[in-house]
């Protein structure tokens, strides 16, 4: 003879409730906290600031055009995750510049926490080159940036890919 079923009393449907609610509130936690943990913050702290600054960087980019320097960019991922950058770099004339200080970064499309700084030296006239360990394949910006008299003379964000 089979046993009569349990009657369905006030105490199961707030237990049923509570843990429902429960379980879906946990996630809900679980989920807000792995996103925060997670976001890389803000591209700029001020906009506005970063408005003003555009006009400096549109004269910046005109002056760099009309000195019709020629800087080449290479860049190669070692077998055990390094890099190295080498740049060239040539006057309108076809001259290899010296004296430059130029300074390299890789940065990450997608999270500037993975961003990489590549300090570069001259290696020979007008050749400057630097590397850094422990790069992750995949897609990143190159940004390269040459200095003289503590000025910025040069800037470049070209995107490339990394095997």
């Amino acid at each position: 003879m089979a046993s009569a079923p349990k009657p369905l009393t006030g105490t199961k449907v707030l237990a049923i409730l509570v843990a429902f609610f429960g379980v879906v509130i946990g996630v809900n936690v679980t989920m807000m906290k792995l996103a925060i943990a997670t976001l890389p913050g803000t591209e700029v702290d001020s906009p506005y600031a970063a408005g003003l600054s555009y006009d400096r960087e549109i004269s910046a980019a005109q002056d760099q055009a009309a000195r019709k320097w020629r800087v080449d960019a290479h860049i190669e991922r070692s077998t055990d995750g390094g890099a190295t950058l080498q740049v060239e770099a040539r006057d309108a004339s076809g001259q290899p510049m010296t004296g430059l200080k130029f300074g390299g970064r890789l940065e990450r499309p997608t999270d500037k926490r993975a961003d990489l700084a590549v300090e570069l030296a001259e290696a020979g006239v007008g050749i400057y080159r630097g590397s850094t360990a422990s790069v992750a394949p995949g897609q990143w910006d190159l940004v390269i940036e040459g200095d003289a008299r503590g000025e910025r003379v040069f800037m470049s964000r070209n995107r490339v890919i990394l095997n």
